[in-house]
């Protein structure tokens, strides 16, 4: 490895770890909101793969590391995945516990990230030889997978029913780039759509907001007084083996083994499923609590991280809910990256194992320990200083200028469409992966209703 390459990955994964340390406080900051644009931004710049992984690793697990600390002091999300664990964290704050809340959950992601990394590299090693097998059908697993996952969205029959229509929708918009010769026939507009569906929930609101009836109905709220509880402060560098039980220790590990497995289903899905289960034969509210959030949280950094490297290594297709969305730019970012010719094509095994084990390292040192010490600190600063609409719209200023970039004004009109239409089958219940699947899918199913 090149010591200025090397330097360069340690870098990224400072800046990243830094930065999503304070991204991931501040309340309602999805997933893929925030990490694809970056992501994808630093692919299109020409920065080196192996750095963009590096600064893409660290920035997953400090996310990962941060967004439940606004669940501990305030009761509020910092992101979708850290919502199943809201219930057991207020458990824990209602009996004066929240910086036991705080250093659980952290402790549980760091077991998450140590077991997540190595196990991911093996899996994805092992799949390598049925990769050209599952690459061959990759469009059709697509569809396949958009059908598993609107199965299990809570609104299963409607998302089931949309995959067709949310495809004729994408597709429609192409041929008519196509047709008026904005964009030549051999490029396929993807970012831009994929952004589109990313902001979607953003995008419907601010339409709303334009409507005067429906804003006049809109429900006027005083000022949230939130409440911070004052956790009481360690001394040295916490070490996670110990702030963790025994039994906890052996579901965090257990939780983030079988989500590195099932990397292909929906995180929530796994995150809400073996949380529960692992804590349900415990009686007592606090040691039940403790347990479900410190194995929840390590099973998301598990989905996190090997939803992204096992299709990354073994396939170069994004099959995974992770890796069509915050991943996705890793994969598909024409015209660096295409389904083709991506991340797994141009990087050694090498590279994924120091990009990997960098990336997470630094992010564990730099963001546990600040999250540890100084959680509460933290979080007060972010709700007080930096506005959530603030951040929402700085990803929305950078979506409207890679649709620009995509196919140029009509595009901006294409991607509020797209938007419009994914963020109201989003409340409805049909989730990202989904959508995300559709996107991907759209081609084939069309191919496929036109043979008909």
């Amino acid at each position: 490895m090149d010591p200025i390459l090397l330097l360069e990955m340690v870098g990224a994964a400072i800046v990243a770890a830094l930065l999503y340390t304070i991204i991931g406080v501040a309340p309602g900051t999805d997933e893929t909101a925030v990490l694809a644009p970056v992501t994808l931004v630093l692919v299109l710049m020409g920065v080196e793969p192996v750095v963009v992984l590096t600064f893409f690793i660290s920035a997953i697990v400090a996310k990962k590391l941060t967004d439940s600390v606004p669940v501990a002091v305030a009761g509020i999300p910092g992101g979708v995945m850290a919502t199943p664990m809201v219930e057991h964290a207020l458990i824990l704050k209602r009996h004066g516990v929240p910086d036991l809340s705080i250093r659980k959950m952290a402790s549980g992601s760091v077991i998450g990230t140590l077991v997540a990394i190595p196990t991911s590299l093996l899996l994805a090693h092992a799949l390598i030889p049925v990769a050209n097998v599952i690459k061959d059908y990759a469009n059709p697993l697509f569809f396949v997978g958009a059908v598993a996952l609107a199965l299990m969205c809570k609104n299963r029959w409607l998302a089931i029913v949309s995959i067709i229509p949310f495809a004729v929708l994408i597709q429609g918009l192409r041929h008519l780039y196509w047709g008026l010769g904005i964009v030549p026939e051999d490029k396929t507009v993807f970012v831009s759509f994929f952004l589109g569906i990313t902001i979607g929930p953003v995008i419907l609101m601010l339409f709303e907001l334009l409507n005067g009836e429906k804003r006049r109905t809109l429900k006027r709220y005083p000022n949230k007084t939130i409440t911070l509880h004052k956790g009481k402060q360690k001394t040295g560098f916490p070490n996670p083996f110990t702030i963790l039980s025994k039994r906890e220790l052996g579901a965090s590990a257990f939780s983030s083994l079988m989500g590195s497995f099932t990397f292909m289903m929906s995180p929530v899905g796994m995150t809400i499923f073996l949380g529960e289960m692992v804590a349900s034969r415990i009686k007592d509210p606090v040691k039940k609590a403790t347990m479900a959030i410190s194995s929840m949280d390590a099973l998301t950094n598990a989905t996190y991280i090997a939803g992204t490297l096992i299709p990354l290594i073994a396939l170069g297709i994004p099959l995974s809910p992770m890796a069509i969305g915050p991943a996705n730019a890793l994969f598909n970012a024409p015209p660096v990256f295409t389904v083709d010719h991506n991340m797994h094509d141009v990087l050694s095994s090498s590279d994924f194992i120091w990009a990997s084990v960098i990336g997470a390292l630094v992010a564990l040192v730099i963001t546990y320990f600040i999250i540890v010490k100084y959680a509460e600190q933290i979080c007060a600063f972010i709700f007080k200083r930096i506005p959530h609409e603030a951040l929402l719209g700085l990803f929305f200023s950078l979506v409207l200028l890679l649709a620009f970039m995509d196919a140029g004004w009509i595009n901006i009109a294409g991607v509020f469409l797209i938007g419009i239409v994914a963020g109201q089958l989003h409340r409805w219940g049909v989730n990202y992966g989904v959508q995300f699947m559709v996107l991907y899918a759209a081609p084939w199913i069309i191919s496929q209703l036109i043979g008909f």
